[in-house]
């Protein structure tokens, strides 16, 4: 699954995107479509990158209880349905 960085040209906001073939590529915060794709850090993995990535993930999305409690509940609903599906 590929992991994309994108910049929202409506409101500046920078993310990730896990792209499937299903995803609609939008900004999570505004919906807007206007996304300009940047340049992703090199797949490199240590201690330092692995730390300096999680407090970047963590600056970008302190602001975003909403949208991080919109996608814990999707998770759980996910969830949910798989459980009862196996029953």
């Amino acid at each position: 699954m590929p992991i994309y960085d994108y910049e929202c040209g409506k409101c500046a906001k920078q993310f990730e995107l896990i792209v499937l073939s299903s995803t609609v590529i939008a900004c999570p915060y505004c919906e807007s479509p206007d996304l300009k794709q940047m340049l992703s850090p090199f797949a490199v993995s240590s201690d330092g990158t692995r730390s300096t990535s999680l407090q970047a993930a963590r600056r970008r999305h302190s602001g975003s209880s909403g949208y991080r409690d919109q996608k814990k509940a999707e998770a759980e609903s996910h969830m949910k349905a798989l459980k009862e599906h196996d029953h």
